[in-house]
């Protein structure tokens, strides 16, 4: 397997990070990184705890905010762009406008437990969006069916297992037609027997759309299985990057080496 190059077919990366830092107090968990994901590919995020890693996605969903560098989704400035020499943030309506092009699946499945899982995932299209609620609906019975929850459509979400809810919450993404889609340890959450069903119905999602995926997991096989390119990450920075094949079976640097005999347990 060849590495993807790191831009679509016009060039232009779907995300891209330059010279990005974040820091928490006197912690700099990001110094300066750069790394681009191109349109359409699968991209995993490997490394220890505090590497980085869910940082980048949480930068990505704007839950948290950079200290410095620019954030670009498909070429236009996510939430700073430097104006001269100075960094300032972009007006909050292009924000949202970049913003919408992005979904998540959390960890914990954030769904709202007095809605119906219809509800759920015509909310946001309704209201941000601002689809009809036909169409909604309709996009939500198809996506329902692609995860295979359609039995569940009326169920309260808090009457669902935790891989049910899961599967919503993908639904849910899904729903909003992101241009990427980031996926932060999807099935940690979970009991064991259920990760496969939800790592099923991703693998089906990556193997039928384009959508780019910006992932970060524990799950080496599924990693292996999805992604296009995989990432290790140490004290904020990217030490190696390769396919998945060559990551996997023959890393080289001795701290992804440490890292995955650890992880794979040999």
């Amino acid at each position: 397997m060849t590495t993807p190059t790191t831009a679509g077919s016009n060039g232009t990366p779907a995300i891209e990070f330059k010279d990005v830092v974040k820091r928490f107090g006197d912690n700099v968990v990001l110094d300066k990184l750069n790394f681009s994901v191109a349109k359409g590919d699968r991209v995993t995020l490997i490394g220890p705890s505090g590497s980085g890693k869910t940082t980048i996605l949480r930068l990505l969903m704007t839950l948290e905010e950079a200290n410095g560098g620019l954030i670009l989704i498909d070429g236009d400035p996510y939430t700073h762009e430097y104006k001269g020499s100075k960094w300032v943030e972009i007006p909050e309506k292009r924000r949202r406008q970049v913003r919408k092009r992005v979904g998540m699946v959390f960890q914990q499945f954030n769904l709202f437990p007095n809605m119906t899982v219809l509800e759920n995932i015509i909310e946001a299209p309704i209201h941000v969006l601002g689809m009809s609620k036909a169409d909604a609906v309709q996009r939500a019975e198809e996506l329902l069916e692609q995860v295979g929850m359609t039995d569940k459509r009326d169920f309260k979400t808090n009457q669902l297992s935790g891989g049910q809810q899961q599967r919503v919450a993908i639904a849910r993404a899904l729903a909003m037609d992101p241009e990427i889609l980031l996926l932060d340890e999807v099935t940690s959450a979970l009991d064991p027997e259920i990760v496969a069903d939800v790592l099923g119905v991703l693998r089906e999602i990556a193997r039928t759309t384009d959508i780019t995926m910006l992932l970060v997991t524990h799950e080496m096989q599924f990693a292996r299985d999805v992604s296009n390119r995989v990432l290790m990450f140490d004290h904020g920075k990217i030490i190696e990057e390769a396919d998945p094949e060559t990551m996997f079976t023959n890393p080289r640097h001795e701290r992804t080496q440490e890292f995955l005999k650890a992880v794979l347990g040999g």
